[in-house]
């Protein structure tokens, strides 16, 4: 069995597409509009793994997103190497987003950097 897509509702659906596709190498479909509800889509995918369905609908409820909450809490991407996760994460600091840890080694042994992206969503970047 494997997760096949994940799903997240955002609220400037073009931003989140480019922030997938600029720093993260996705690719986006061609997007989709429920003329009835206003409800809109992309499914970004990429080189490998689950792809992404972001989506965005009039009126939706946006609570402040603290880093120790329940539910979910971050979206990981391997980017390859070390190499590669200390210059994508120079390359987000240098764009303005806000690295919250590393680059570093955890203790359980990921290399690994993590920035808050396009409204206040946590990415991590590791190998």
């Amino acid at each position: 069995m494997k997760i096949e897509h994940m799903a997240m509702y955002v609220n400037n659906l073009e931003e989140a597409r480019d922030f997938f596709i600029k720093y993260l190498g996705g690719t986006s479909n061609a997007g989709y509009h429920n003329a009835s509800t206003d409800f809109r889509s992309f499914f970004i995918s990429f080189d490998e793994g689950a792809r992404l369905e972001i989506m965005t609908r009039p009126e939706m409820d946006d609570p402040e997103k603290t880093l120790n909450r329940s539910g979910y809490v971050h979206l990981a991407f391997s980017v390859g190497s070390r190499e590669k996760v200390d210059e994508l994460t120079a390359q987000l600091k240098q764009d303005g987003y806000e690295i919250i840890s590393g680059p570093r080694t955890t203790g359980d042994g990921y290399y690994e950097s993590c920035i808050i992206g396009f409204e206040g969503n946590q990415i991590e970047l590791t190998i």
